[in-house]
This record gives structure tokens, sequence and C-alpha cells, in this order.
């Protein structure tokens, strides 16, 4: 079997077979796949070294890739360790890993972007630990990463600030903390380094620090070198994250133990060959956590697949880019709505991006349209934001319409130049980031609406689309906000009914 290498240490095509091969696989203990940055071994090794509270799935030798068995980043709770330079974020975040995880250096200015390590603090869970570049960074590049470390306060669901305690308090602290506190996000301060102060010091400064915050946010002196304080870090951390924290539901609320899903997943070319969508995976765990069934098909099925069932399915989900064909084979009486859908409403405001198709009435030829996706793929000739989506918002406006496309974690500094945005289901960010995207946009005052609800919309059916969800139904009938009361009878619609 020939060995294909396309590391750029070896000629472009080079291939080796044979006994070459053989010397070179040898002494590796797990089969392996050549990419371009080194060797990936397909079966990651147990991490029976590792502390009990604490499992990083970062991987030097993968470049922290999640495996088909771990917690997507975006369902992760992100906790980001801001300070100054030199403040000791990145031996902190060792101390707490256990392990080293970050590159630690005494010459200021180590962490230059910010750096993101997957593991598992118990009884949290699935983490994902940021390390950012110092709040005090000087000079345009410096102005430059202080921007970058600040943009991670859109995805950040904790904070901890690490303050050099021998420095004292300052400008940069003050700063940090006031753009916290505007957003609500829960706080640990380590007052760190303290191995160097006298103990009567330390609890100076302790005190003086914690008059600073209301009693919830804790002040913890620890020293990263000597690991003193280290776990009431911890211990501190764990209870400002809340793992009692209710958390929310794909679709767990709206099925009961028993019911049969019915998953409409259109193996096209651009399904990745051999595996699920993230979207389509998660919802079928959900299924699975809350005792549903989940029936997974592609859209030519969906007839014998109805048939075969002895009771109607509690409802047909479906890839949104299937709406047309899906929606003419599912009975009226069957509820129907899409795997977009579902996470409009569990990363976003489904309420809002409900709203925001309204404004596709209103585009005009020529206006300008930004099409945001929040990861990186390879786009095919038939992509749906880079086809299908265009083609059918001109057919709508009946002429060309002008189109900017993003991707990735960033939006256009300027947002007031776009009519509309049309948001991808983000299902790789978390909730607190796509809600701070959503605030962006709309207080640009640009409407927004997801790929799901776009196309719905566009389809003439998201009405019935959005049949589970009588607050996002009732927006899309009138221009009030999302209220608290149960849907009505009258709060059912015909398709394109408005």
């Amino acid at each position: 079997m020939d060995v294909q290498f396309l590391d750029s240490a070896v000629p472009s095509g080079a291939a080796f077979s044979g006994e070459p091969a053989r010397h070179l696989l040898r002494p590796l203990k797990n089969p392996v796949f050549w990419l371009r940055n080194g060797w990936i071994p397909m079966y990651k090794p147990a991490d029976h070294d590792l502390p009990n509270n604490a499992h990083p799935s970062h991987s030097a030798t993968t470049g922290g890739a999640a495996g088909l068995n771990e917690t997507p980043r975006g369902e992760r709770l992100h906790i980001a360790v801001f300070g100054r330079r030199n403040a000791g974020k990145s031996s902190l975040i060792n101390a707490i890993a256990n392990q080293e995880v970050s590159i630690v250096s005494s010459t200021p200015g180590t962490t230059t972007d910010p750096v993101y390590k997957t593991m598992e603090i118990l009884p949290i869970g699935p983490v994902v630990l940021v390390d950012t570049a110092g709040l005090d960074d000087e000079g345009i590049l410096g102005g430059e990463r202080v921007r970058r470390s600040l943009d991670v306060l859109d995805k950040t669901d904790l904070a901890l600030l690490a303050v050099d305690t021998p420095e004292g308090w300052g400008s940069p602290e003050d700063k940090i903390v006031s753009l916290l506190q505007e957003r609500r996000l829960p706080l640990v301060v380590a007052l760190n380094k303290v191995d160097v102060l006298s103990p009567d010091t330390v609890a100076r400064i302790r005190t003086a620090a914690a008059n600073r915050f209301p009693p919830t946010v804790p002040v913890i002196p620890a020293s990263a070198r000597t690991k003193a304080g280290i776990e009431a870090l911890k211990s501190a951390i764990i209870e400002a994250a809340s793992p009692d924290r209710e958390e929310p539901t794909l679709i767990g609320d709206l099925v009961q133990a028993g019911d049969t899903v019915i998953l409409v997943a259109p193996i096209d070319r651009s399904a990745p060959k051999s595996r699920l969508i993230l979207p389509q995976v998660q919802v079928i765990r959900d299924l699975l956590d809350h005792h549903a069934q989940a029936l997974t098909i592609q859209s030519e099925e969906l007839p014998a697949a109805l048939a075969s069932l002895r009771n109607p399915p509690r409802m047909v989900i479906t890839d949104s880019q299937a709406f047309k064909t899906v929606n003419t084979l599912t009975p009226a009486e069957i509820t129907l709505t899409s795997f977009s859908i579902l996470f409009a409403r569990y990363k976003g405001d489904l309420c809002e991006l409900a709203a925001g198709a309204k404004a596709i009435e209103r585009l005009r030829r020529g206006d300008h349209i930004l099409i945001a996706e929040a990861c990186t793929h390879h786009r095919t000739d038939d992509d749906i934001g880079k086809v299908k989506i265009p083609s059918w918002l001109e057919q709508k406006v009946g002429g060309k319409l002008s189109y900017t496309w993003v991707s990735g974690g960033t939006l256009p500094a300027d947002l007031s130049e776009f009519q509309l945005v049309v948001h991808c289901g983000a299902c790789m960010l978390n909730r607190r980031q796509m809600l701070a995207r959503l605030h962006r946009i709309t207080s640009a005052g640009v409407p927004v609406v997801n790929y799901g609800v776009g196309i719905a919309y566009l389809h003439g059916i998201l009405p019935r689309t959005l049949s589970p969800f009588p607050d996002a139904l009732r927006v899309i009938r009138s221009r009030q906000q999302c209220g608290l009361q149960p849907a009505q009878p009258e709060d059912t619609l015909a398709p394109g009914q408005f």
C-alpha cells in the first residue's frame, strides 16, 4: 500500500511504499494519517496519568482538532483568562490543568493571540480555557493584540482575572472589570505571585481587592509557581461556573419519551464523507437523552419512512436545503421544522431572527447582503451560502443583489452598509458569542436572519416551520417582541400566510 506524504518537508506528491514505508511506520504504536503538520494517531491514547478533575483533550499532535467523540467547542463553557503581560496567565492555566498546556516565559508578551485549550474540569464538564495576550501591550501590534483579547469577551462565559500582585492594581484591571460588568459576566480574581510577599501584605492586598467587588466575586490569593491557592482557585471557578445551571435543550422540550422523530439528512456533494454534520449529531444525541427515537433518512425515503410507522412521527426535522421537497412530502398535520431553526433558538434569539425574515420582503435590486458563516469550509459549486441562498433571494427580489461573504470568528467593522445579514446556524459558536453577534448587528440597525429561517421564508413555509415555537410564530404576524403568553389556537397559520 502506498503512503502519500503531504508535509512541506517532503517533495510534493512524493510517495513511499514497501520496505521504506514499513520502516517509517514500524515504531508507531497506533495507525496514523499523515497530514500537513505531522502524524495523526487514529486512536487517542487514554489519559491515564491525568488528574481526576482535569482531562485536556487538546493535543500538540492534533493541534487541538476535536475527535468524533469529543464535545464540540461550541458546546463547552468558555473560561477566558485576562490580565497584564507577565501577570502569570499562562502559568495559572498550567497550574489549573496540572500540566504544561500553555507556553510560559519570563519575557513579557509571550502570548500574542488568544489560544484555546479544550479540557474537562469536573463537575463543570467540558470547557475551553482561553489564554489571552496582555491587556497592557503597547505599540501598533500591541494594540491589535489587546483588541483581539477583548474580542474574546463575546464568547466568554466566565472570566478569570490574573493580577500581578507585587505590581498592584491599575488601569488595565479597571478597564477589563468594567467591560466584564457591562456584560454581566461572572468573574474570579486570582491574586497571582503571592509567594514573593509576606502573609500580612497578601492579607492587606486581598482585603483591598475584595472591597472593589460585591461578595459574589471571589478574590483568591494564589501562586502558579508554588501551586499555593490553586485548589481554592479551582473551587471558586467551579462555583462561579454554576454547574447546576439549567442547560438549554435543542429539542428535548418538544418531545416526550417514546416519541419518534424523523430526521431528513440529504447526502449531497456538500455532505462530509462518512459522517453526519454536527447539528444532525447533536439533535440525535438530544433525542437519545430524552428517550425519543430518531429515524434518520434521506429526503427521497420520506414517504416510505412515514408509511412504515404505526403512528405518525412527533415531527419531521430536515436540512433547510431540502425544505421544498420535504414540505411537499410531509402531511400537513405533521410538524415540520429544520436543524437550522432548532439552532436559531438554541444558540441565538429565534424571535429576533424570525423578525428579520420580514426584511426580505423589503429588499430591492442592488441591496447589499452580508452572508456570515462561523466556520470555514471548502465551498462546492452548489454551496448553500455562496450559491443557493443568493439564487433564492434574487428570485424573490426579481433582480441582482450585492453580496459580501465572511467566514470565521469576526464580522465586518461597519455593518450599517448592509440591508440584511444572513447568518449560518452557528453550530460552531457558543450561545454567548452568537447573542453578541446578534446584538452587534441589530444595534447597527440591520435586520438579521439565519439560514433556516430565511430559507423557510423564501419557500413560503415559515409559519409551518415555526409552529413548535409560538413566540416566534407571533412575531412574524406582528411587530411585537417575544411574549410570555402561551400560543392560542388562532396562532396557527396557513402556509405562506402572515
